[in-house]
């Protein structure tokens, strides 16, 4: 006998309420949730890298940090929609400063990129970024959305502390830790 409301629902969701379950049942197990390298199986059969290569295993390690709530490693349905929700920004962003489709930016592109998102980065930080994800000065999508990931769940995780709201926060030691090592 189905019931009404959620409970009757699978995990995660109606099936048919939602074009992008597909892709998510078609690789999350019994517990309705993925893995790291479900979820890469999962964007790579969805085609949201277009023609970009497929995303590595860190990348997707990253991608369910970000959203990882319940600290289970693992991704339900609705994380899997606001993460497919910024994908497609992300990839949006990528492809307009990608003026010519090569499948990377250079760095000044990654930092006009950066700053549209809304992020007011110095010289020294954007060397850094440029430092870590480029190769021969160019940037490739999968990086870009490893820095995506990154910069948006550092800068959230400073704000929860920077209660003033005045760029300052204080971290304790471990807490620092905890953070920079979960992302």
């Amino acid at each position: 006998m189905a019931y009404p409301g959620p409970y009757g629902a699978a995990p995660g969701g109606a099936p048919g309420a939602d074009p992008l379950y597909g892709y998510f049942s078609g690789v999350a197990g019994q517990d309705g949730q993925i893995s790291a390298d479900e979820l890469q199986r999962c964007l790579t059969q969805s085609g949201i890298s277009g023609s970009y290569q497929p995303f590595n295993l860190d990348t997707c390690r990253l991608m369910i940090n970000m959203l990882d709530r319940d600290m289970s490693c693992t991704m339900g349905f609705n994380e899997f929609k606001e993460l497919w929700q910024a994908l497609n920004g992300w990839k949006n962003t990528f492809a307009s400063f990608d003026r010519d489709r090569s499948g990377t930016v250079e760095g000044h592109e990654l930092q006009q990129a950066i700053r549209t998102m809304g992020y007011n980065l110095s010289p020294q930080a954007m060397n850094c970024i440029m430092k870590r994800y480029s190769t021969h000065g160019r940037i490739t999508f999968d990086e870009f959305v490893a820095c995506c990931v990154r910069l948006r769940a550092l800068t959230d995780q400073f704000r929860r502390r920077d209660t003033a709201q005045s760029g300052n926060a204080t971290f304790q030691y471990d807490d620092f830790i905890q953070v920079t090592m979960s992302v």
